[in-house]
């Protein structure tokens, strides 16, 4: 019995070894980069009165590193999660969905990208990129208290440009071929699995809900249409208001001639849209086909393809994605395949290579930097001939007048004669494209009549209202898409019907909570009217209650509530291509829902849908694909739904004849949105929901006048 008791010991000592070993052994496997070289960088920093930072130094590589900083100062978790991400260990931080994204880094092969090109760049690019991680490793020396992973930085330049080459492609829907792919179902448009951590089964690339909704709004109004003369651009973005695509605002501004503002994603040393003394562009999320699938043959051990007659050897790697469990991080193995065409994946029925437009390539680091300081329309055009942005449309607007909208993607230049949209013979280097089609193929807008542009995630042949260009004037190849959304219905209608379009018009626009009654809405309204609901009184009255329902998410409506919960789910479906839900299923949840929760059908909107941040508990109106957008949210343990995704960062910009550029904006919190300490956690808040707008401090003189706190970063 001694010796059973010792043995019972022994095992209990193994198993706790094994335990401690699985709580401390992934940062020990972790390398960490080379920091880049040391060099000085000085940046001044005046925070506003809602904290935003007006961000001066001498050379742009002084404004990176000091953007870092005060995005740091903010923000610092996520921009961890963010780096972590790039360095394949997400999944040490968020689990299973953080795995998901390490999966990606592997099959994408982003890291081999930047590793490869990262020294292409142009001096000044490099030197702008090492410059803001030299300032997020500075962050992370002076706050070790802060750090969610050992190991973790230093990062260098090639660290920020590996960020960029993974999350681009998400923004044109990689994913939504992906999934399918990773579960078996080819082409079909619709999501993989939660992340099956048996050995047979990949890690899919879910991207999750927010990914998959991610929309804008974009409104373009030449001085001919304004009315007072002003040239107006509305920026209208619709991301998750919290993680590592959301929305950081700043001005940046170098005696080299960088000036900007507006907003930009954690781990980018750029602001991504905004406007400077001269222009300004905004974007919305389009999703023209981009991505095509190819079905190998594969030998019997999986060791070759076949091209053309010949085999080839199918490139394998394998390696250990870091998944957290607790307070375990446990290794899992997979394995990434690759051929000439491109990721490789393998699945229950067979061997599928994908190619999509702009992978492997760093061109965006360079063209991000580039627009930025760019002076008129025709320099602005120069670089987005290069077509170096994988995706999203711009809609452009400056001092001069000029107004425009580009249909934006790197697009394949794909030959005719194969069905683009469904899978692909493996075996034919013939339909293996190696360039991208020509920029005048794509749909562009220069100045229309109309006075007006606009894009609400819908085709691009009603952005300019009633136009001369059609979808028949698009090669089919291209793969542009050609739906429409309810925002688009609703913008298309309100831009045509208004004239002058002015500010106040404009705003009026822009918050609008309007429904048409026209295409899934419509689909929606007459399933649930045909429904025959006799047996239920509930539904029966829900059936009335909607029928009566005045279109509008404004929150007045008694059926508003109702509205919203079958809308979102009907609203989402649409937009992934999946099948329409149950129409009496869908309206019993909702007025399960509302039964349950609040005990009556009527509740008003303001009462379920809430802005939460920390202590603040708001109302918000609008809905999911309404010109105001409150697109996603978490349901609470008391029913209400807290929004989590819709509009984001708003931003009005002006130039009026013969007056500096001016601007204002708002964010749905604050300047530090995981600083629950911090003044700036939610103040924004209130202006956010009663549709107010807050300065935007653009020059240096201005910034000073309202500086609330003025400082100095240096390196150390």
């Amino acid at each position: 019995m001694r010796i059973l008791g010792l043995i019972g010991l022994g095992i209990f000592a193994l198993l706790g070894s094994v335990l401690i070993g699985l709580m401390v052994w992934e940062p020990f496997t972790a390398s960490s980069a080379t920091p880049p070289p040391a060099k000085i960088y000085q940046a001044e920093i005046l925070r506003d009165q809602f904290g935003v930072p007006h961000i001066s130094g001498k050379t742009d590589a002084d404004v990176a590193y000091g953007l870092a900083r005060a995005h740091a100062e903010d923000d610092f978790i996520t921009l961890q999660e963010v780096v972590a991400m790039t360095r394949g260990r997400y999944g040490a931080i968020a689990g299973q969905d953080g795995a998901a994204i390490d999966f990606a880094l592997q099959l994408l092969g982003s890291r081999n990208t930047a590793k490869r090109d990262y020294g292409k760049l142009p001096a000044d690019t490099r030197a702008v990129l090492e410059a803001y991680a030299t300032g997020l490793n500075d962050y992370a020396e002076a706050n070790p208290s802060e750090l969610a992973l050992s190991n973790l930085f230093p990062v260098n330049g090639e660290d920020i440009a590996t960020g960029f080459v993974l999350r681009q492609p998400f923004f044109f829907g990689l994913n939504n071929t992906l999934g399918p792919l990773v579960d078996g179902t080819e082409r079909y448009p619709e999501f993989g699995p939660k992340l099956d951590m048996s050995p047979e089964k990949p890690a899919p690339l879910a991207m999750g809900e927010d990914g998959a909704m991610s929309g804008s709004n974009a409104f373009a109004i030449a001085p001919e249409r304004s009315g007072d003369g002003v040239t107006r651009l509305v920026s209208n973005s619709h991301q998750p208001w919290r993680g590592g695509v959301a929305w950081y605002e700043a001005t940046i501004e170098s005696e080299e001639g960088w000036h900007f503002s507006g907003a930009t994603f954690p781990g980018s040393p750029y602001i991504f849209l905004g406007h400077n003394e001269h222009l300004g562009w905004t974007n919305t999320v389009n999703r023209p086909d981009m991505v095509d699938v190819y079905k190998l043959v594969v030998n019997d051990d999986g060791t070759e393809y076949r091209m053309d007659g010949k085999w080839k050897p199918l490139e394998e790697n394998q390696f250990w994605l870091k998944v957290r469990f607790g307070p375990l991080v446990i290794p899992v193995s997979r394995t990434v395949y690759r051929s000439e065409h491109g990721p490789v994946i393998r699945n229950d029925n067979g061997y599928f290579a994908f190619r999509y437009g702009g992978m492997e390539s760093l061109g965006q680091l360079d063209a991000y930097y580039r627009i930025g300081k760019t002076k008129n329309l025709g320099e602005w055009l120069e670089v987005m001939k290069r077509q170096e942005i994988p995706s999203t449309n711009f809609i452009y607007a400056d001092e001069e007048g000029n107004i425009a909208y580009l249909y934006n993607a790197s697009i394949p230049d794909r030959p005719k004669g194969y069905d683009w949209r469904g899978v692909l013979a493996g075996d034919i280097s013939a339909n293996i494209w190696s360039g991208l089609a020509p920029f005048e193929k794509k749909p562009k807008y220069i100045n229309p009549s109309s006075g007006f542009l606009y894009n609400s995630n819908n085709m691009p042949f009603y952005a300019a209202g009633e136009s001369d260009l059609s979808p028949d004037s698009v090669e089919p190849e291209l793969g542009v898409e050609l739906t429409m959304t309810n925002r688009a219905w609703r913008a298309h209608k309100l831009l045509s019907a208004t004239n002058p379009i002015g500010r106040k018009e404009l705003e009026a626009i822009k918050y609008d909570t309007g429904y048409e009654r026209l295409d899934y809405i419509a689909d929606l309204m007459d399933g649930i009217a045909a429904l025959d609901v006799s047996d239920d009184d509930e539904l029966a009255q829900a059936q009335k209650l909607l029928a009566k329902w005045d279109y509008n998410a404004d929150g007045v409506g008694r059926g508003d509530a109702l509205a919203l919960l079958t809308i979102r789910k009907m609203m989402g479906t649409r937009y992934t291509n999946k099948p329409d839900p149950d129409m009496r299923e869908l309206l019993k949840d909702a007025v399960d829902h509302l039964m349950n929760n609040f005990g009556r059908l009527d509740v008003p909107q303001s009462q379920i849908l809430r802005l939460q941040q920390g202590d603040v508990d708001l109302p918000v109106d609008g809905g999911s694909d309404t010109l105001r957008a409150s697109t996603l949210w978490d349901v609470q343990d008391d029913g209400r739904l807290a929004v989590r995704h819709g509009d984001s960062f708003i931003q009005f910009v002006e130039w009026e004849p013969g007056k500096p550029v001016r601007s204002e904006s708002i964010q749905p919190y604050g300047q530090a949105i995981t600083r629950p300490d911090s003044p700036h956690f939610a103040d924004q808040s209130p202006l956010f929901v009663q549709h107010k707008l807050k300065p935007v401090h653009f020059t240096r003189a201005d910034a000073l006048a309202n500086a609330v706190r003025r400082y100095t970063v240096k390196s150390r």
